[in-house]
């Protein structure tokens, strides 16, 4: 599915860890890696050695695991040029990390990592680094809505980046709270919520059995956002993957965005994935 992988570089050490990500993707999948940095006009001349000493450095590591790699630099705006190297060279998927204005903008329509989002032709993975020193996840916490789009390419993507950290997936997924006239909330045990698994998370976990990826899932009803984090928080997970919103900015504004809360308040590492692959 994934042939060749992009990642944006920059002079900010959270794109090298995020290029990290891209590039153990790259190795399990047998993928080539395109490391890419695009430097603004009137750049100061230290940031743009900061991003060729990155690239560099990433280059050496993949060559060394035996991955193909190709690096590429270019002047101008990093969304215009980003896509342009996409289709010219038929790209699988970018990977990027979240710059500050991400985290702080409420909601993050206009930015760059929200632009590449929306504008490239292949799937975007978007990385917010929070622990600088871990790059080897052992624990993957996976949150999922009753209803899925692309199945087959969120469980391979999940799969792949197992694989390559030898990582356990766990399965999260948020319910409302059931309740009955006159009776309040409902409580429910373990083996009662499993029962009431939407089966596009049924499906999902499926494919993972076929790729052999040790995984569990649990059911709780809650707040979304809220209940990501303090799963994420409690477990001790190393690095959480999620789909990117669908919801309209009237609609984040009226009803919130729980993919924007998450990458405000992750205790961990976070990938929100965009796919574009058709099942």
């Amino acid at each position: 599915m994934y042939k060749k992988v992009l990642s944006a570089v920059n002079e900010h050490l959270n794109s090298e860890i995020a290029a990290r990500y891209a590039l153990n993707l790259a190795r399990v999948c047998g993928a080539k890696l395109y490391l890419c940095f695009i430097a603004e006009k009137g750049m100061p001349q230290q940031n743009i050695s900061k991003a060729e000493d990155a690239i560099k450095r990433l280059f050496n590591e993949a060559v060394e695991t035996g991955i193909q790699a190709e690096g590429i630099t270019e002047t101008g705006d990093a969304v215009e040029e980003i896509n342009k190297i996409v289709r010219h060279e038929g790209i699988s998927i970018v990977f990027a990390s979240t710059r500050r204005e991400d985290i702080e903008k409420r909601f993050y329509a206009g930015t760059v990592a929200r632009n590449l989002s929306l504008k490239l032709p292949c799937s975007v993975a978007l990385v917010r680094v929070v622990h600088t020193g871990k790059i080897h996840p052992h624990k993957i916490l996976v949150p999922l809505k009753a209803r899925i789009d692309h199945i087959k390419e969120r469980a391979y993507f999940t799969a792949r980046m197992a694989e390559g950290f030898h990582s356990r997936v766990f399965i999260f997924h948020v319910t409302r709270p059931i309740t009955r006239f006159f009776y309040g909330e409902i409580h429910l045990t373990p083996a009662q919520w499993e029962k009431r698994l939407p089966e596009n998370i049924k499906d999902f976990m499926d494919y993972l059995i076929r790729y052999e990826i040790a995984h569990e899932g649990r059911l709780a009803p809650g707040i979304t956002a809220r209940s990501i984090t303090i799963e994420a928080a409690a477990k001790r997970h190393d690095l959480i993957i999620m789909g990117a919103s669908e919801r309209g900015l009237l609609s984040s504004i009226i009803k919130g965005n729980p993919v924007e809360d998450v990458l405000r308040e992750t205790p961990c590492d976070l990938i929100i994935l965009k796919p574009r692959h058709e099942d």
